[in-house]
């Protein structure tokens, strides 16, 4: 008898394709109810996107911060923990690489950019370090420690930037130097603000899926994740663990602020808000299935969506945040697989007649 679970088990790279494409087709008819055109939308996203080596370039630099924030929340959720703070480690991150780029400007480029970049990350994982200290030693729950350390983390990043670093009368940081900026390529890319954060997250996500799936550690801490009383019955440290998990996810979230003050901005704003970074990084998550080929995927897509948006709102009059409807309505489908697994079921059984006969 045909088992429907058993459709996906050599195609599951269908469902999130298929998600993808639906997200899209709900997009398009909300544009229809509005009065759109959307494939002149779509077009025109596409065209911001790859229109111009400008327009590449900076689609990847959007695109470089979600790789990184979207590894950190599926590096924690790995272990079995929702990292819900990337976007404080993102804010830790980048306070400490301005800090570090502003006052020690005196040493020499090679050292510095490496200092600056090796703080942002150890610092991103202290501050994620210690809701998984209080995960293993307290028990408390590290959504709600997460969320409540991403405003400790505004008002923090806000008081050292006025305190240390503010140009008088301005509500940003002095200049990090230039001799400090991570671009490269720029000419290639018509000055777009592409920057070597982009092959740290790579080099990153090569480390996710070496470490988790490779290493001892790694078997542990999935373990872990799966089922840590199981795990701490076959003699492995649950709590050592947990902490370990966060730590490496603040790296990855504060690698990601790094880049964004050193390789875009050069100079640290006083945050009114939450600049939103890692509540994007949990979209990207999500849609790359918590696997960091995925996730690289996921932020491709998300980096594309959301920078060729702006497109859409110049070339064809559609408002950008239509492009959230289509982000939600992807994020949808990969959660609800089983209406993605209804849609494809009847085309799996003809495929399945076709070969019998």
């Amino acid at each position: 008898m045909f088992k429907f679970k058993k459709i996906f088990a050599t195609d599951s790279y269908i469902v999130p394709l298929v998600a993808i494409l639906l997200g899209l087709l709900v997009g398009a008819i909300v544009m229809l109810i509005g009065g759109y055109d959307p494939i002149a939308a779509y077009g025109a996203l596409f065209k911001r996107v790859f229109g111009s080596p400008y327009d590449f370039g900076e689609a990847i630099r959007e695109m470089t911060p979600l790789m990184l924030t979207g590894l950190s929340v599926a590096f924690a959720f790995r272990s079995g923990l929702f990292n819900i703070g990337a976007d404080g480690q993102v804010l830790i991150g980048m306070t400490a690489a301005s800090l570090i780029g502003i006052k020690w400007a005196g040493l020499p480029m090679f050292l510095l950019v490496p200092l600056a970049v090796i703080g942002a990350g150890l610092f991103g994982g202290l501050w994620a370090g210690i809701a998984g200290y209080l995960k293993a030693k307290r028990g408390i729950n590290e959504v709600i420690t997460t969320i409540m350390m991403n405003w400790v983390a505004l008002y923090l990043a806000n008081y050292i930037v006025r305190t240390f670093l503010l140009i008088p009368g301005q509500d940003r940081s002095e200049d990090i130097p230039a001799s400090l900026s991570i671009t490269f390529l720029v000419s290639f890319f018509d000055n777009a603000r592409i920057h070597w954060g982009t092959i740290i997250a790579l080099a990153a996500a090569l480390f996710f899926y070496i470490y988790l799936w490779k290493t001892k550690q790694g078997f542990e801490m999935r373990a872990v994740g799966l089922n840590p009383h199981a795990a701490e019955y076959a003699g492995m440290n649950v709590g050592r663990n947990v902490m370990k998990s966060m730590f490496i996810a603040g790296v990855f979230a504060g690698l990601a602020g790094a880049g964004e003050v050193l390789g875009v901005f050069h100079y640290q704003s006083v945050f009114a808000a939450s600049p939103g970074y890692g509540f994007d990084g949990i979209a990207v998550a999500l849609l790359g299935l918590t696997h960091p080929l995925g996730v690289i995927l996921a932020a491709i897509l998300y980096g594309m969506l959301t920078y060729g948006s702006a497109g859409m709102s110049f070339n064809a009059d559609v408002p950008p945040e239509l492009i959230r409807i289509v982000i939600g309505s992807i994020i949808f489908f990969i959660a609800a697989q089983g209406i993605v697994r209804w849609v494809l079921k009847p085309f799996y059984f003809k495929r399945k007649k076709e070969k019998v006969l």
